[in-house]
This record gives structure tokens, sequence and C-alpha cells, in this order.
């Protein structure tokens, strides 16, 4: 005879705990501590596997980690669980994008803008759609105008106060050849207050490249 399974009844109590877990979880991952919110996010699964929120920021760790398929796993499964999870789409385009599966990556990407999510999700989708276009490897996909098009819209709604979106926005401007706007950009992501040490040497980076005249590259 199977031996039956205990129910967890999900109550407030129980839920409050888990989005904590879940909440420190995307804290400690920000500071870099991602054993320890690996560990938060696999104490709220235990418990419950189908609570998307733990399962989008362990995809989000899975990925950090290069470890793409356990990334998607998860991404699919918060979906699973509740489709309207924009986030972790959006997670599971950038993926298939870097694993060059890129005509999935922009069906994902104008799918989730088509919806028209709430305002700071949609800069997000913008932008990364932006990125997507001005850097794929593969000339077909990439589309200069759209990008910088998309990037402009996404600074707009983020107040231009993001500075990886303004960065994105230079990226654009270089693929379409406008190596003055791309520094002009690059170097106004770098005056953002409170930029972090390693976003501030990518973003250097990418204005030397720009001062060069090249363009950035997946």
């Amino acid at each position: 005879m199977r031996a039956s399974v205990p129910i967890i009844v999900a109550t407030p109590q129980r839920m409050q705990a888990a989005m904590k877990l879940v909440t420190d979880a995307q804290d400690l991952l920000q500071k870099g501590d991602v054993a320890a919110a690996k560990r938060n996010c696999d104490a709220v699964l235990q418990r419950d596997p189908t609570f998307w929120p733990a399962l989008y920021v362990r995809a989000q760790i899975y990925s950090g980690q290069g470890k793409y398929d356990l990334a998607l796993k998860d991404c699919n499964e918060a979906l699973r669980h509740d489709r309207s999870v924009v986030e972790a789409a959006l997670l599971r385009a950038n993926i298939n994008a870097h694993l060059g599966k890129y005509a999935e990556a922009l069906k994902e990407f104008d799918y989730l803008i088509s919806l028209h999510p709430r305002n700071v999700t949609l800069a997000r989708a913008l932008s990364d759609r932006a990125w997507f276009r001005a850097t794929c490897p593969n000339a077909s996909f990439r589309n200069g105008q759209q990008a910088v098009k998309d990037a402009k819209a996404a600074c707009s709604i983020m107040i231009w106060k993001d500075e990886h979106m303004i960065d994105t926005l230079a990226v654009a401007y270089a693929e379409i050849g406008d190596f003055n706007s791309a520094v002009q950009y690059a170097s106004q992501a770098l005056a953002v207050k409170g930029v972090s040490p390693d976003s501030t040497k990518l973003f250097q980076q990418h204005l030397a490249l720009f001062q060069q005249h090249k363009p950035i590259r997946l």
C-alpha cells in the first residue's frame, strides 16, 4: 500500500513566509550571495513546488551560472502555473537568444510587448528586444532602427534613470552607425547616479568600442 502524501494548506501565514524567503533570495542574489539565495528558493519549493516566484528567482540563479537547461525548466514550470508571469517569459526569451534560438527569442519578445504589461516590465521587454535587435550575431535578426525606437521608449518609461537601458540605446545607435550618439548615451549611462562598479566597467568597454566605431555583438 502506497503511503499517503500529506496535504500542505497554503495559509496566508505560509504564503507570507514563502514570499519573504523569495524576497530575501532576490536581495541576496543582487548582493552576490548566490548560494544563500538558492537555499532560500529551494526551501520554499520543497514545501510548495508550484510557488512561481521561487521558480523565477531560481531560474535567474541557474541562468547566471550558465545552467540554461535548468533555468528554462524553472521558467517553463513558473509559466505553467501562472501564464501571466511576464518576467519568467522574458528571462526565457533572453536565454533562448543566448542559446542561438533567435526565432524563438524574437517571437517571445514580440508577444510580451504586445501584452502591454505594467510599465517597468514593458520597459524591460522593450530594452531587451532592443539589445537583441542591435547585437544578434545573425544579421537577419538585427534591426538597428527598431532597436533605437525600442530603447528610446524604454528609457522614456523609466524617465531616463536606468543606466542599462541608456547603455542599450547607445548600443542601438552603434548598430545603425551613429557612433556620435552611441558615445553620447554611453557617457550618459556612466553618469547615472549609483552605477555599480561592474556596470561602470561594462559601459566603459562599450564606450571604447564606440570611439573606435565598432558595434557590439553578443
